[in-house]
């Protein structure tokens, strides 16, 4: 978490528990929904890790830019399921 902070990111947890933000009546919908997006972003997660280590081995990337570029990618992905989530509890 103290990396996270030292590098002006937020913190993952925003991104852990998204529906503590909703009313309570709308928190099981949002558990589902959310549990639901994840699922569908393990095939790109894994993808960009396997290309990531490929290249690492290659040594096409330093160990600084494969850092960069999974911070980057981490919180890209964060936002867009977190977008992805209120879209889909505003369609209610």
């Amino acid at each position: 978490m103290l990396v996270l902070g030292a590098l002006g990111m937020p913190s993952p947890t925003s991104a852990e528990k998204p529906c503590d933000d909703y009313p309570e009546s709308k928190r099981k919908r949002c558990e589902t929904l959310w549990k639901r997006i994840n699922a569908d972003a393990v095939s790109e997660m894994a993808q960009f890790g396997r290309t990531q280590l490929k290249r690492r081995q290659e040594g096409t990337i330093s160990q600084e830019q494969h850092l960069r570029e999974n911070m980057a990618f981490i919180k890209h992905s964060a936002e867009k399921r977190l977008e992805l989530l209120s879209e889909q509890m505003g369609k209610e």
